[in-house]
């Protein structure tokens, strides 16, 4: 299979990556603080505006086809992102993690989510390539993961310390219960032991993968070209971080947002299901995505408006967070 991606693309879109990081950590966020409302609408700003021009740059190379399924897959990639955040406030909030600590722990959580999803990614396209019938069970896998989404669209499951995930890793993990700054271990009693923080990483990127399993065959209904479906995922997860500040106060705002999620798993899952049959354009899978997205998202602000007007409504805010700048 023929790929789009060039030496000279993949070695552009890899040191903007690594510059980007170095700055993020290195120069803006070198001491723990709090993210404000500002800062992270900024940032998010500046990781859209990089991705676009990113998808500029693969429409001068590559032509539009290619373009629109970076575009595409960008967006399914960015939208079922979405989730990811929530499942971070409810693991944030359980195990109060002071505020100022929660960048450094989405940073690292981001560079390990790049390793993995890329083992992810070209091992799914190495086996698309040799098993055509994985398209067709990507393609049920992903339309039931859209149903149970849908049926478990409104179910909140706070209570991360109760999940087995959790408790097995206290129990094969030492740890205290102690925070210690930015620092991931610590020495009690003598020996080294596992900061809240190693322990909300880990879960971050149990989480992260998780997730990815259902976003990573989503931008395969899209493509299979290694190097769109990489690129993609990858800008969409970079902004995971400034787009989890920027969103963390509103979220139950989005309360018709799981339905429309639920929706593009269903739609993806369909076109990688009917494509030896029926090929769905970029374009028009772009259209839909954007179109789903749209509805949920406007559904939403119409419902808040309703409940906001009648002064009802349930309040769905996850408990204050703890802020410290230690």
């Amino acid at each position: 299979m023929h790929s789009v991606g060039t030496p000279a693309l993949w070695g552009g879109f890899l040191a903007v990556v690594v510059v980007m990081l170095a700055l993020d950590l290195g120069v803006f966020h070198r001491k723990a603080h709090v993210v404000s409302y500002r800062e992270a609408s900024i940032w998010s700003l500046v990781w859209v505006a990089l991705a676009f021009g990113f998808n500029w740059v693969v429409w001068s190379s590559s032509g539009s086809e290619a373009a629109l399924e970076f575009l595409t897959g960008y967006l399914i990639e960015k939208s079922l992102s979405i989730d990811n955040i929530f499942v971070f406030l409810v693991i944030f909030s359980a195990l109060n993690v002071p505020a100022a600590q929660q960048h450094r722990i989405l940073y690292w959580g981001i560079l390990s989510a790049l390793v993995l999803r890329a083992i992810m990614i070209f091992g799914g396209v190495a086996m698309l390539a040799r098993f055509h019938w994985l398209f067709y069970v990507f393609g049920v896998f992903l339309i039931a993961a859209g149903v149970k989404l849908f049926v478990q669209r409104s179910r909140e499951d706070r209570r991360i310390e109760q999940r087995w995930v959790f408790r097995t890793m206290r129990r094969l993990i030492p740890s205290t219960s102690r925070f210690e700054g930015s620092r991931f271990t610590t020495l009690e009693h003598g020996r080294r032991v596992a900061t809240p923080l190693l322990l909300t990483l880990i879960l971050i990127e149990i989480t992260d993968v998780m997730f990815a399993v259902d976003s990573i065959p989503a931008v395969f209904a899209v493509t299979t070209d290694p190097f769109i479906v990489f690129t993609s995922n990858i800008f969409a997860i970079l902004g995971l971080r400034s787009l989890f500040f920027l969103l963390s106060r509103m979220m139950a705002t989005f309360t018709h947002l799981k339905t429309g999620l639920a929706a593009v798993l269903v739609f993806v899952g369909t076109k990688m299901t009917i494509a030896d049959f029926f090929k769905i354009p970029a374009l028009i899978s772009l259209a839909v995505v954007a179109l789903i997205l749209a509805i949920s998202l406007t559904a939403s602000l119409l419902g808040k408006r309703a409940r906001r007007d009648s002064g009802g409504g349930p309040d769905l805010r996850l408990p204050r967070q703890r802020r410290s700048h230690g």
